[in-house]
């Protein structure tokens, strides 16, 4: 009979385990000694069947010369360091493209038109292609993924595959039949377009709805908090404001981040950045607590800050559109309809170019075409799988992966507003959105309802999604202390401001994912999810923990039970701990109306296959490693088949891995299904490049990445982004 597995530790059967010396050994011997090492392992099974297992370990551990009195202090400093190696490699490297490429090919001469660059002789980079070719590192391989997919490489002499579609004189070749047959397509959407980065930059895009809500926030007709909800559930006190709970004030934890306590004063009546600068005219609001928020936000400083300070009299909407022709203040840059009209495209000036309607007389065109919140798009994705916003692991090549696996629902990693609203290009390809992700949406992370309005309003005007999520779950401390994050919990009037204004600028469904609470034992999901179906949201995301346990506790599905009753008839999709179709089952059977899977869909992308044909896969090593090379495909096709994409495909895919390695495969246990929550321990697979699949080492992942695009280069380094994967 077969001994028990240690808690905390994935039952697997006794005659694959292993030692964590045997286990590296046999890798590095490449997988030639399986047999005598399985001999060898059978051996020491019946020799030391009758021994405990602490007995066995202690055996083990011991050096030849019998001494154990080191090796204990050993094996204490290894449990310290183990113990210290939790949360994220805050300090990790960034390898630049230029620590790949010493000498990059200016992309003018990439696409063939070499004699257009708009630099000119002061060009860092090179324009002869010999040169270029002399410093080129060798190809990866002979066939080129865009170019046997698409027709043609846009990559041309800089891609790491260019053999296959390089002629005589380092011409790129290109199969017009198969272009032509995806040209007119647009297969990747949501980009950045340089005339909308500018505008960005210049704060010349127009946020006429947002000002709009800004401004009735200050006449008080906007969300303000006041605890008069009066359909809370018994659970909670319709009086009682999550930021005045007594059950958080007794646990002596202020619920307010301190950057935050500065501008604490605008929390019992809101007043946003915009407006307040205009109150300053007055001599209404004080500027140390608007200048505390700014600089807690990190955001550019809005057009209506920066040119209303010279305003006389209190700005009303009326006021603020003719202002234009004060000559003694400048003008917003948002509102100009002379100087900017050159600029700016018509679609951006249609609010500034015309006074708004009267709130008072005949309808107007505005009026009728205008959407009420019943003529809103719906979302309809009830009982559908979603794959919950990923940071750093929910890129699109993976996203791509889990589509073709069977995920209904796909929503992009998280982006933060502020960034968004600066033009960031790295922030807004976090926004796109493949052909194939028919319901996708986007994750916006901010703390103050001025921003998140008007980013709303930015992608509601600019991008294509079937709705917008709110993130109220991240709990890193990076965003929890500027206010963002799950400190909104904590925050009720800022977050039903944020809640109630976008709502207000959107189109599509907004949709809000929140944790269980802050502190460990105190639950205030289930009195804010009633007030967030009241404010307007469409639906709400729970995950089962709270923000102390991050991920040391198993989630709380009793919990979210609970809140999926309060929350009717607004939906609420479960997550936390879905690793199989039972768990999955188990789930649905809470009265959720839907699940999101996260760190299920890492460790096995296929499980959403699982869950709708209701079976366990046995996976073998061959299909796991085809999933990495869709992977690789997809990574090249998105980020470039040149070095700096390459690289860029290889440091996803090992992030990736650094997941994927907690996979047992189903043939391995000693009963099914595998906890989410339990470590696999060391053994053998069923071949070797299983067992290469199976370890947790950086060095080996690194291995499998160099089988699918090649060796590294020279200077390579990587660490994974959360220290508990990187122990060996």
């Amino acid at each position: 009979m077969a001994a028990a597995a240690a808690p905390g530790v994935a039952p697997v059967r006794a005659r694959f385990l292993t030692s964590k010396e045997q286990f590296h050994a046999y890798l590095r011997a490449g997988g030639e000694e399986e047999e005598e090492e399985e001999e060898k392992e059978e051996k020491k099974e019946e020799e030391q069947v009758s021994e405990p297992p602490a007995k066995r370990v202690k055996a083990e551990e011991l050096g030849q010369d019998g001494e154990s009195q080191g090796n204990a202090g050993e094996e204490e400093k290894e449990h310290q360091e183990k113990k210290r190696a939790r949360g994220q490699n805050k300090s990790r490297p960034c390898m630049k493209p230029s620590c790949y490429e010493q000498s990059r090919l200016c992309p003018s001469v990439t696409q063939g038109c070499a004699g257009q660059c708009r630099f000119g002789p002061r060009c860092r980079f090179l324009h002869d292609v010999s040169q270029y070719l002399a410093a080129k590192p060798a190809d990866l391989g002979q066939r080129c993924v865009l170019f046997d997919t698409f027709g043609r490489c846009p990559y041309g002499v800089t891609c790491r595959f260019g053999q296959a579609h390089l002629g005589d004189g380092h011409q790129n070749l290109v199969n017009a039949s198969l272009a032509q047959q995806w040209e007119g397509k647009l297969l990747v959407r949501n980009g950045l377009s340089k005339e909308l980065q500018q505008q960005l930059r210049k704060r010349k895009f127009s946020f006429h709805k947002a000002e709009e809500f800004l401004l009735g926030l200050r006449a008080g007709k906007g969300g303000k908090a006041t605890g008069s909800s009066t359909e809370v559930s018994n659970c909670a006190d319709p009086q009682d404001g999550l930021r005045d709970s007594p059950v958080l004030q007794e646990q002596g934890e202020d619920p307010r981040p301190e950057i935050l306590q500065s501008s604490q004063r605008a929390e019992d009546a809101p007043r946003p950045e915009a407006l307040q600068s205009s109150q300053r005219a007055e001599g209404a609001a004080k500027p140390e607590a608007l200048q505390s928020s700014q600089r807690a936000e990190d955001a550019p400083k809005p057009e209506a800050l920066q040119n209303s300070q010279g305003a006389e009299g209190a700005p009303k909407p009326e006021a603020l559109q003719s202002s234009q022709g004060d000559e003694g203040a400048p003008k917003p840059e948002a509102l100009q309809s002379s100087q900017g009209a050159e600029e700016l495209p018509d679609w951006a000036l249609q609010s500034s170019q015309e006074p708004p309607p009267p709130t008072l007389g005949p309808l107007t065109d505005e009026d009728i075409t205008k959407l009420r919140p019943c003529e809103k798009k719906k979302l309809e994705i009830q009982g559908k799988l979603y794959l919950a916003p990923l940071t750093t692991c929910g890129n699109l090549p993976f996203r791509r992966i889990c589509k073709g696996f069977g995920a209904d629902v796909t929503c992009g990693e998280m982006a933060v507003c502020t960034n968004l609203l600066q033009g960031q290009s790295s922030e807004w390809a976090l926004l796109k959105r493949h052909h194939t992700e028919d319901i996708f949406g986007v994750q916006l992370e901010g703390a103050f309802p001025d921003t998140m309005t008007k980013c709303a309003e930015l992608l509601n005007r600019t991008i294509d999604v079937d709705f917008v999520d709110i993130n109220v779950g991240c709990p890193i401390d990076l965003v929890y202390k500027k206010g963002g994050g799950c400190a909104l919990m904590t925050r009720s009037n800022k977050f039903e401001q944020i809640v109630r204004g976008m709502n207000s600028v959107l189109d599509v469904p907004l949709t809000v994912k929140i944790r269980t609470g802050v502190q460990e034992k105190v639950n205030v999901a289930h009195k804010i999810i009633p007030r967030i179906r009241e404010w307007g949201a469409s639906m709400v995301t729970l995950h089962g923990r709270s923000r102390e346990q991050r991920y040391t506790r198993s989630a709380d599905w009793a919990y979210i039970a609970e809140c999926a009753r309060l929350a009717s008839p607004m939906p609420l999709f479960g997550n936390g701990d879905i690793l199989s179709y039972e768990d999955a089952n188990r789930a649905m059977q809470m009265g959720v109306s839907g699940i999101m899977i996260a760190r299920g869909a890492l460790i096995k992308p296929w499980l959403f296959t699982e869950i709708k044909e209701q079976r366990h896969w046995d996976i073998s090593s061959r299909e796991r490693f085809d999933i990495l090379k869709d992977f690789t495909n997809y990574g090249l096709e998105h980020w470039g088949s040149d070095t700096q994409g390459v690289e860029k495909t290889r440091k996803f895919l090992l992030e990736w891995l650094s997941f994927l390695c907690r996979y047992i495969p189903v043939g391995l246990l000693e009963h099914l299904p595998q906890k989410i929550n339990e470590r696999p321990p060391y053994y053998l697979g069923r071949d070797y490049l299983e067992t290469l699949m199976a370890s947790q080492n950086v060095d080996d992942w690194i291995k499998i990445s160099e089988l699918l695009l090649g060796p590294v280069p020279p200077s390579f380094t990587f660490l994974p982004k959360h220290k508990a994967n990187s122990y060996r």
